[in-house]
């Protein structure tokens, strides 16, 4: 062995290694197989590496192969043969269709693998695309409630010009149905009002399947994974709740659902025709107490194991919970706003102003808004007074990505797990408050700002 040759860098550290795994193996700190799994070979080897170090020394490390052309090589003339062959008389052959011609009528006797890799690197024939990864059909929960798909599917299901979306959670594990509903638009609010539904009358969950939708979740780049840190008015209601979200990030991925909406849409409209329905409300009420009965006792699955994941909740403030929070600062005037609209808050028995202070602004589902300040109720706003352009909601609207993008969380409001001997009782009179479309002037002096606190 020629002792004064010189080695690569790559050569160099490979041989470091092995002599030092080579010693302590020898040493007894390590076993043979243990040794062989490290480097990567079989402990016959590893006992050969041993009787070469023996024997030689250091330089007996090293790779015996470098700069030796394999037995198997294959010569270079019957390589540019096979080319010649494939350009010159079978160009318009299929690769499996020359491998044979090359057998059966040039006795050229090469693997079909060597010769597609040969035309492929030759520039002869394009290479093929990928094969798709083998997916496996994923199994159902074993229990109701340990998951549940919610998803939204839009359609003219008034057999009509009008489209409108169709809310549907149904269980992984059983594929029933327990919240159906038509909404003009898929939204924070319609998706809120259903997974409040299925709460009150089934009880808690363990986790929700879901799209990408941005009121499921914040995606900060198109097409890569979503943000969960930054969560939604959705993502923060289930964090309270303690229900894990789940995104999907292709629509074969929520196969089930899917599957569940292609029934959907081949059976509701005929029913909703059948039926005489026409309109959203009717279609609901048909939906609720009749269709939904019909379409699990056809479709569900049975469990594969008894039980049930549910659990009853104890929280009490779900209409809290599933509300659209927003926080702002109250102005001098102790007045908030949210785009155009503005609130004049009360004057409160425990503090003389709010001015300064971060309030939460709690639009309800069914359009009211309260304000808080931590517990405390220091402000509402019935339904009716409320004033909202339908078009700026839904999936598009510039309300739904606003609600979404900020996250609700200061050091003066804590998570809403309130006691239970908080029944949020107000500590401020409930007497509807003013709704202005223009901001309030700033009063001309600090007495006036003190006897006007409480104006509108």
């Amino acid at each position: 062995m020629n002792t004064s040759k010189q080695y690569s860098a790559a050569e160099t550290e490979r041989m470091m290694k092995l002599h030092d795994v080579l010693l302590k193996a020898m040493a007894k700190k390590i076993t043979w197989w243990e040794a062989a799994e490290i480097i990567g070979v079989t402990d016959r080897t590893m006992r050969r590496w041993r009787e070469r170090l023996e024997r030689d020394g250091y330089t007996g490390l090293v790779d015996r192969r470098q700069a030796k052309p394999s037995d198997k090589r294959v010569p270079v003339a019957q390589v540019e043969e096979v080319l010649r062959l494939y350009r010159e008389e079978y160009f318009d052959l299929n690769l499996r269709h020359f491998h044979e011609k090359l057998k059966d009528q040039h006795q050229i006797q090469l693997s079909y693998t060597f010769v597609q890799k040969a035309l492929q690197g030759a520039g002869l024939v394009a290479r093929g695309r990928k094969r798709r990864k083998h997916r496996w059909r994923r199994e159902r929960r074993p229990l109701p409630g340990m998951l549940l798909h919610i998803d939204g599917s839009k359609h003219q299901w008034f057999n009509d010009e009008r489209w409108h979306d169709l809310i549907v959670l149904l269980d992984d594990a059983t594929s029933e149905i327990y919240y159906a509903q038509l909404v003009e638009e898929e939204s924070t609010r319609t998706v809120m009002t259903g997974l409040r539904e299925v709460i009150q009358t089934q009880g808690l969950f363990c986790a929700l399947y879901s799209d990408r939708g941005s009121h499921f979740f914040v995606t900060p780049k198109a097409g890569e994974k979503v943000d969960k840190h930054r969560l939604t008015q959705v993502g923060r209601a289930m964090k309270e709740l303690g229900v894990q979200m789940i995104p999907a990030y292709s629509p074969q991925a929520r196969g089930r659902s899917e599957r569940s909406f292609g029934t959907w849409q081949g059976r509701l409209p005929q029913e909703l025709r059948l039926a005489g329905i026409t309109t959203v409300e009717g279609a609901n009420t048909f939906l609720r107490e009749r269709y939904m009965a019909e379409f699990n006792a056809k479709f569900t699955a049975p469990a594969r194991e008894k039980g049930t994941a549910f659990r009853k909740t104890a929280r009490a403030d779900l209409n809290w919970i599933f509300t659209v929070q927003t926080e702002r600062v109250v102005a001098k005037d102790n007045t908030v706003a949210i785009g155009d609209q503005h609130w004049q808050l009360e004057k409160s028995r425990f503090r003389s102003s709010l001015a300064g202070c971060t309030v939460t602004i709690h639009q309800h589902l069914d359009g009211a808004v309260s304000i808080r300040y931590g517990p405390h109720v220091v402000g509402r706003l019935p339904a009716a007074e409320q004033k909202t352009n339908p078009e700026s909601r839904g999936k598009g609207g510039p309300v739904e990505t606003v609600e979404n993008q900020k996250q609700v969380f200061h050091r003066s409001h804590r998570p809403l797990e309130i006691p239970r001997r908080d029944f949020h009782f107000p500590t401020a009179p409930t007497i509807p408050l003013s709704l202005s479309r223009t901001k309030t002037k700033k009063p001309p002096s600090a007495s006036r700002r003190g006897a006007q606190g409480a104006v509108g």
